[in-house]
C-alpha cells in the first residue's frame, strides 16, 4: 500500500495493526471477550514491558487450553512511514497454548511474563526469534513448579498462521513448551531441521501443539 493509500484509508490515532490482529482473532473467536493484560505505561511512552498487551482466549480445540496471543512485536499503530515494509514491526506476535493447571486457578498470568520477557530480549539484543528456533527457559517454564517443562521452541501457530497487515506482514509465532530431555537431545544437534523433526513427533498425538506442564 503507497503513502496515498493509506493516508486515505486510516486516521492518524487508529490501532492499524491491532486492528488486524483483532480481525482474525474475531475470526476464531466470534463472541469471546478474551481476558487482555497491558503494562500501566507503554513502552513507547517509557515503560519497561515491550508488550502492550497479551489477550488470553479459551478454546475448545482438539482440548479445552487457554491461548495467548500478544500485542507489540508487530506495528500496531499508525506509521506512513513504514506503511510499505514488507515486515510488520519485528514480523511476528508471540502465541501460547496451554492446558489448564490446577495451580494457576484459572490465572494463568505467569505466561504474560514469559512472553514480556521474550520479548525484551528481541528488543534489547536486536536478535528475534524465527520457526524452529529454541531456548532454555533456564528452570522450570512455570516459576517454582514441578515440570519436565524446562525450554521452548518456536512454530508457526497452527491456527493462526501468517498475516498481511497495511503495516507489513506478520506471522503469530507459537511458544512450545519442551521437557528438559527433549532440549538435551535437541542440543546435539542444534538446527532448525532437528526442531522441526521434534515438533512435528509431538503433533501427532497434539496437533495444536498444546503445552502441558504435566507432560513427562
Amino acid at each position: 500500500m503507497n503513502k496515498e493509500d493509506y493516508k486515505s484509508k486510516f486516521d492518524e490515532d487508529e490501532a492499524v495493526g491491532w486492528l488486524s490482529i483483532d480481525k482474525l482473532t474475531d475470526k476464531w473467536y466470534p463472541n469471546q471477550e478474551p481476558k487482555h493484560y497491558g503494562p500501566t505505561l507503554k513502552y513507547i511512552l517509557g515503560g519497561e514491558e515491550p508488550l502492550d498487551g497479551v489477550s488470553i482466549y479459551k478454546s475448545k480445540n482438539q482440548q479445552e487450553h487457554f491461548h495467548f496471543i500478544s500485542y507489540g512485536m508487530s506495528n500496531l499503530y499508525y506509521d506512513l512511514e513504514n506503511c510499505d515494509a514488507d515486515f510488520s514491526g519485528w514480523g511476528f506476535e508471540f502465541t501460547f497454548r496451554l492446558a489448564p493447571f490446577t495451580e494457576d486457578n484459572n490465572e494463568p498470568t505467569w505466561v504474560i511474563s514469559l512472553m514480556q520477557n521474550l520479548a525484551k530480549y528481541v528488543f534489547n539484543s536486536k536478535k528475534w526469534f524465527e520457526e524452529y528456533h529454541f531456548i532454555p527457559a533456564n528452570g522450570p517454564i512455570r516459576i517454582n513448579t514441578e515440570t519436565a517443562i524446562t525450554a521452548i521452541a518456536f512454530i508457526e501457530d497452527p491456527e493462526m498462521g501468517k498475516i498481511k497487515t497495511p503495516n507489513g506482514e506478520l506471522q503469530f509465532l507459537q511458544i512450545v513448551g519442551i521437557t528438559t530431555e527433549e532440549f538435551e537431545q535437541l542440543k546435539l544437534n542444534p538446527t532448525t531441521t532437528e526442531t522441526k523433526k521434534l515438533l512435528d513427533k509431538l503433533k501427532k498425538e497434539n496437533s495444536l501443539l498444546i503445552t502441558d506442564l504435566k507432560r513427562k
